[in-house]
């Protein structure tokens, strides 16, 4: 199987909570990015791996069912090489980042 088959999505968002409401839907959207595969980057900040163009649009879709009706989401598709080869100026790759290589994206 080749790398290119894998594809990164990654959703960027900036949801107001001034009010419980607005906190209320922004955490909302949080657990289902959590609940639909996503790992949390950084704050604001959630990729997942999909396998195919197929895929791809489907996550896509389910992404847009459960926008938040306020704030700014954004998605950004890359192929895995592209994600793999990101710089990280400060900091260093969380737990869930390391773990993944080729032998596990088979499972997929």
């Amino acid at each position: 199987m080749s790398e290119s088959l894998f594809m990164r999505l990654i959703v960027f968002f900036d949801l107001p909570i001034t009010t419980k409401a607005k906190m209320r839907a922004a955490n909302q959207f949080r657990q289902f990015l959590l609940k639909d595969g996503y790992q949390m980057l950084q704050l604001s900040v959630y990729s997942r791996i999909v396998r195919g163009r197929d895929a791809l649009i489907k996550h896509n879709k389910r992404l847009v069912a459960h926008l938040p009706e306020e704030g700014s989401v954004r998605c950004l598709e890359v192929t895995e090489k592209q994600f793999a080869s990101m710089l990280i100026l400060l900091g260093e790759k969380k737990v869930q980042e390391q773990k993944v290589n080729a032998n596990q994206m088979l499972l997929f």
